[in-house]
């Protein structure tokens, strides 16, 4: 996908770390030109890595530069929304504007910003490797053309779904948003058991992302549900069973999904928080 190069396709992005850069890296692969990418971003060092990193334009902050961009990407700490958000919206009353930030409300960014052509995106960490998951949002007000056009930006960085009612994005949060560090968990407690057992850390390691590398696809490409997949595997009297048993005792299924209400529950608080 490239963006062709006129006023109206121009992209800001409000805020230049990790997730600015992986939707901006997805699109300079994909063809938009870095000439038509801008970024605010008020920190000289981040600055400095954005041009060398993908030559795109930058600004320490807002300005009517933003007047031409047709789609301006919110990439900024739900704390600091708000304060970015009245600094840049005299600057930008016509475009389409992209939320990343976790927690904040369209209902919160639309009185900021003085817009209704609003969307909210969910997305997750894997997008910095082109795997990313990716839940949306639209207000009434963001037409076909501009949801094409986000599902155009947002599948540079993986897969995207939407949602109709805006409380299913704090679901999304709790699932995939902050999904990759339960992961990282479970590969973190892998590696220390497999070296408590006497393998090497680079043994273990290799073993235990390379297990989950292999169960994900096979568990994306099978026809059969991840419940059946993990039966296939579990032999009467055997060592999966005694693993999946010591897990079902110490109830590690519903300490998982409560885990999981806890990331829901506390996105659902960053708006209250952050979005008066």
């Amino acid at each position: 996908m490239s963006i062709p190069s006129n006023p109206s396709q121009t992209l800001a992005f409000i805020g230049g770390g990790n997730m600015a850069s992986a939707i901006i890296g997805g699109l300079i692969k994909q063809g938009t030109p870095a000439q038509d990418i801008w970024v605010v971003e008020p920190f000289e060092e981040a600055r400095q890595r954005l041009q060398t990193q993908f030559g795109v334009n930058v600004l320490p902050a807002a300005d009517a530069t933003l007047a031409d961009a047709g789609l301006v990407v919110w990439a900024v700490k739900p704390q600091n929304f708000k304060e970015a958000a009245y600094q840049a919206q005299a600057f930008c009353p016509n475009a389409l504007h992209l939320s990343v930030a976790a927690g904040i409300r369209s209902d919160s960014i639309a009185r900021w910003l003085s817009s209704e052509r609003v969307v909210r995106a969910m997305p997750n960490t894997p997008a910095l490797v082109g795997l990313g998951q990716t839940g949306l949002f639209a207000r009434a007000a963001v037409t076909a053309t501009d949801k094409t056009w986000i599902e155009q930006v947002v599948a540079t960085t993986g897969a995207l779904l939407w949602v109709n009612d805006e409380p299913l994005l704090d679901a999304v949060t709790a699932l995939s948003g902050s999904g990759p560090a339960y992961v990282f968990f479970f590969i973190e407690a892998m590696v220390e058991a497999g070296v408590k057992m006497g393998l090497t850390c680079e043994q273990a390691t290799q073993l235990a992302i390379g297990t989950f590398e292999g169960a994900s696809q096979l568990a994306k490409t099978a026809k059969e549900p991840p419940s059946l997949l993990r039966e296939r595997v579990t032999s009467k009297g055997g060592t999966t069973l005694a693993a999946l048993t010591s897990m079902q005792n110490a109830h590690m299924g519903e300490l998982f999904q409560t885990a999981l209400q806890a990331a829901r529950q506390r996105a659902h608080e960053l708006g209250d928080e952050f979005g008066a």
